[in-house]
């Protein structure tokens, strides 16, 4: 109780301590016109603090973002924890996630390309890229052994389409003529036959199909002469017979076509060569040339070597298309490396000449690179004559190492297939780690995974056979034609041996199979030089 000598003033009572209790007699304010008494009587608990605004509870308190500084975003209060993986965050260190973070500049575009296990990986390019700049792109991010006689094929899955496009083509500027309601797509891979044309001319371009216009009565061979016009970028004019479709009718009709610059025609009497029976089919500039794949079901053709043309600026239809097949392969690609000569010319040469000067540029690079500071003081000698000699070319001292590394997986391979060792129970496996290996795939896929990839001599793949068991298919190319090698597994004195000669020459595995023939060609037509390979991205 308080005493009497104490005052109340304003029906506060203060009360000592840090903290205050007041209790007040409140007036409610005037609304409108009226004026309202409220009387209420409120017990709070405040801080002593002077001029401190009043706080109401069960509110949420707003955190003003002008604390956050220009250029910085905005972080929580908690203690930063390092990152134990910087490598994988950041794109400066991170060469295969640099190319799906977008671009700082705006001049970059989204594109997406797609491997040969249908898998996809997108990059931003600039809006003048070209396909040779984009597989140099590729062949980093997908850490690629080589560098050359890669290309972007364009895909047309539905009507069976393909094309390689050329090294200098922009890639914007081909995917602005898609369909955006089509399945049109592009593809990484090898192609080893961009260029094959400049050094084996007389087998892309056999004698009997150069027009009997080409002047050969000066004493050049027909072969001088297609060398002089593949060098200067033009192309002898190619002559002979082709299926053609009409794209309103199914029936497909033999006729006789000529290859100028000024563009392609076809007689309306025979093989006649007259103007009056000539008739104009396109024009070379403003139109590709395709590959058709599985043309006898799509489109009922004769043969399997069938190709089309169609306008370049506009998207893929099956009306616009005029499809021709030939009798062989020789032939499908005699006309479709005329058609890019004449469309292109020099620039393709020029292609070639590029892509030369940057593969050995790479391969001297390799070879001075890949060296260890150990092995800076030696250098690669040659012993075959009667006294040795320095090897001063890079590229002749790279071959001679590769001989000594193949010289030595021979005799490892022998040592290791003594009995001592009981190997001979155990079927070798080393193999399946090899890119040239493609396991279970059929004849057809092969067939056409070489034809995709450029049918030049020596370009091999070994896949299991279908038919044999426990036995192996050696599959390579040789004039445009695919041919197949089965090895056979046998046993001799309680060791396990290949062989594709009834035991002749025996190997104690694939590999050693493989590197023999890539120095000897022993049964082969030809020695093996390009493996067959499929990258995933």
């Amino acid at each position: 109780m308080p005493s009497d000598d104490t005052k109340l003033t304003d029906h506060t009572m203060e009360v000592e301590g840090p903290w205050s209790e007041e209790l007040k007699s409140e007036m409610g304010e005037k609304s409108g016109g009226a004026e309202n008494m409220l009387t209420s009587s409120t017990l709070t608990l405040a801080p002593l603090v002077v001029d401190s605004p009043p706080i109401r509870r069960s509110q949420p308190i707003p955190i003003s973002l002008n604390r956050v500084k220009s250029g910085e975003s905005s972080s929580s209060s908690a203690p930063s924890i390092p990152n134990p993986f910087p490598e994988l965050c950041s794109p400066s260190k991170s060469p295969v996630l640099i190319s799906s973070l977008p671009p700082q500049s705006s001049d970059k575009h989204l594109i997406k390309v797609y491997g040969e296990d249908s898998h996809g990986r997108s990059l931003w390019v600039s809006l003048e890229a070209t396909a040779r700049e984009v597989c140099q792109m590729l062949v980093q991010t997908a850490h690629c052994t080589d560098q050359e006689n890669w290309a972007l094929l364009e895909l047309h899955p539905t009507l069976g389409l393909e094309r390689c496009l050329e090294d200098h083509e922009v890639v914007l500027e081909v995917q602005a003529t898609w369909s955006l309601k089509g399945d049109t797509r592009l593809i990484f891979c090898k192609n080893y036959a961009k260029y094959e044309f400049f050094r084996k001319p007389t087998l892309f371009f056999p004698e009997s199909m150069i027009s009997d216009s080409a002047d050969i009565s000066k004493g050049m061979t027909s072969s001088d002469l297609i060398q002089n016009l593949l060098k200067s970028g033009t192309c002898p004019e190619i002559q002979g017979f082709l299926h053609s479709k009409e794209s309103s009718r199914k029936a497909w009709k033999k006729v006789y076509f000529f290859l100028r610059r000024s563009g392609l025609y076809c007689s309306t009497k025979g093989s006649s060569k007259e103007p009056r029976h000539l008739q104009c089919v396109a024009d070379l500039q403003d139109l590709n040339v395709y590959t058709v794949v599985n043309s006898r079901k799509l489109y009922g053709a004769p043969s399997d070597f069938t190709f089309c043309i169609k306008p370049s600026r506009n998207p893929v239809r099956t009306q616009d298309l005029k499809l021709l097949c030939a009798e062989n392969e020789q032939i499908r690609t005699c006309w479709t490396s005329a058609f890019r000569l004449f469309k292109h010319g020099k620039q393709l040469h020029c292609n070639y000449q590029l892509s030369k000067t940057a593969q050995r540029c790479v391969e001297e690079t390799r070879y001075t690179a890949c060296k260890p500071k150990s092995e800076a003081s030696l250098v690669a000698m040659d012993f075959s004559g009667k006294s040795g000699r320095v090897i001063q070319n890079p590229v002749e001292a790279e071959s001679a190492e590769m001989e000594e590394g193949r010289t030595w997986r021979r005799r490892e391979a022998l040592r290791c297939s003594l009995p001592n060792l009981n190997s001979g129970a155990k079927t070798s496996s080393i193999h399946k780690s090899q890119l040239w290996f493609h396991g279970h795939i059929s004849r057809k896929e092969t067939q056409r995974l070489m034809e995709k990839q450029g049918l030049v001599d020596g370009m091999f793949l070994i896949r299991e056979s279908q038919q044999h068991g426990n036995c192996f298919v050696l599959s390579m190319c040789h004039k445009l034609k695919t041919r197949h090698y089965l090895v056979i597994p046998c046993d001799e004195d309680g060791r396990k041996y290949y062989t594709m000669d009834d035991g002749v020459t025996l190997f104690v595995d694939l590999l050693q199979l493989v590197e023999f023939h890539q120095i000897n060609k022993g049964i082969l037509p030809v020695c093996l030089k390009h493996p067959c390979v499929c990258v995933a991205l």
